[in-house]
């Protein structure tokens, strides 16, 4: 019977090679499909041919159990090549207490004769009486035929094995270097999630206060600017950036993917010249957010639906009309899956009625380093990729949502990330940026 391909054997490659035909896994059972459903009857390997006669051993192996002397559940029956014939030799190997010479030699008889009841013109070849444990078994309990035919050829079947404390004492020693492995990386991803919140909040002191005592909001920008580069440096983040064409010389609206917290950050630290942000109304009201995002210059979005084209424009056309970018995330929301979710049309309405390009933004690596809902930062590498500047075909609605198709769909094909747009659930974490 075969299953589709899934693992192998625990630090065994050889049988894992043997283990596998293709794409396929040989699973080793022999069964047959009735009514639909399968039916296993046997392993194949424990199968027993003799005489162009299949033998499964499991039935033979009940009867001897029952016989006195016998320990119950502890008899394999297996077959041991005949280097003289060339041929399969049946042999019996049982457990049993019995220590005297006579008792033994009775309960061969008995074996023998059992055994003649299911295989009349088969009898086993040998029987083999061995101690109680002698028998390897699985941790569940059932027989390991082929590794007692194993001790079996090489004389090693009935002999002492050493004790569980030994076995066990050698599977914890083996297990000592993974789990302090383990035990370092779980150290050092700590120490790194420490080092990164520390740098954070030591950092943001000094940058509030510069923001908020700061004359002009280029000098503000670059304090920011300078300050994620720095954090990003010295958090051993790598940051990269892809640009297939310059930004506009004048106003633009940069639309990106939203997958983390740290987008905003991403985005000051790399992309040259004074930025403005789009982000909701509620940061706004916030204490110490609302100041520091104003004298930044941050475009407060009132609402986030489909009609919310007019207001959005009202608070976005005044900063373009100053010729600056204005970076919008139009997902809105960002999610710990991966994914690009449904953008919302507020930022290619403005575009479109003010006729101005819109530059798609990809951001990679950002979700990986700190997952929405999530405050534990973890390292990864961290991409941006400029695409080159779409221009609306018109004013109307309808150029809206062509130039919100074409924008979504040069994101989609940089991200690496599945299509969420035909989700009817997504769960969702409210993120500092809006649209």
């Amino acid at each position: 019977m075969r299953l589709l391909h899934k693992t192998g054997y625990f630090r065994a490659p050889e049988k894992t090679r043997a283990l596998f035909d293709g794409s396929w896994l040989e699973s080793g059972d022999r069964a047959y499909i009735a009514g639909g459903d399968i039916h296993i009857t046997g392993r194949i390997k424990d199968m027993i041919i003799r005489a162009g006669r299949n033998i499964y051993p499991q039935e033979l192996e009940e009867l001897i159990g029952t016989l006195e002397g016998v320990r119950r559940g502890c008899v394999a029956v297996i077959a041991s090549p005949d280097p003289g014939s060339g041929t399969e030799r049946l042999v019996v190997v049982a457990e049993t207490r019995l220590r005297d010479p006579a008792g033994q030699e009775a309960l061969r008889q008995r074996i023998a004769e059992a055994s003649r009841a299911i295989l009349p013109d088969m009898p086993p070849e040998e029987v083999i009486l061995a101690p109680p444990h002698a028998i390897p078994k699985t941790s569940s309990g059932k027989l390991r035929r082929a590794a007692t035919r194993s001790l079996h050829e090489s004389g090693e079947l009935g002999r002492p094995r050493r004790r569980v404390w030994w076995q066990l004492a050698r599977l914890s020693a083996a297990g000592i270097g993974p789990r302090l492995r383990r035990g370092a990386s779980r150290a050092g991803t700590l120490l790194y999630a420490g080092w990164w919140w520390t740098l954070l909040v030591g950092m943001a002191v000094p940058v509030w206060l510069l923001v908020m005592a700061l004359p002009r909001r280029r000098w503000r920008q670059a304090v920011v600017r300078r300050a994620m580069r720095t954090f990003f440096r010295l958090t051993g983040t790598p940051l990269a950036m892809e640009a297939e064409a310059p930004l506009p010389a004048g106003a633009a609206i940069l639309a990106g993917n939203h997958g983390s917290y740290l987008d905003v950050a991403v985005l000051s630290a790399l992309l040259p010249g004074p930025l403005v942000f789009a982000a909701k109304q509620e940061l706004a009201g916030q204490r110490i957010a609302g100041p520091f995002l104003r004298r930044l210059g941050t475009v407060f979005l009132r609402r986030q639906d489909a009609a919310s084209g007019i207001a959005d424009a009202e608070a976005a056309l005044p900063v373009l009309r100053e010729g600056q970018h204005l970076v919008w995330f139009p997902e809105g929301t960002l999610t710990r899956m991966p994914g690009l979710l449904r953008f919302h049309l507020g930022a290619f309405r403005v575009a479109a009625e003010a006729g101005l390009p819109v530059v798609p933004v990809t951001i990679r690596g950002t979700r990986a380093a700190l997952r929405g809902g999530q405050w534990f930062p973890r390292r990864a590498t961290i991409a941006v990729h400029i695409g080159r500047p779409i221009l609306p075909e018109g004013q109307d609605f309808a150029a809206a949502l062509r130039l919100r198709d074409r924008v979504r769909a040069a994101i989609l094909a940089r991200s690496g990330e599945p299509d969420l747009s035909h989700e009817h659930a997504v769960p969702t974490v409210r993120p500092p940026g809006g649209g």
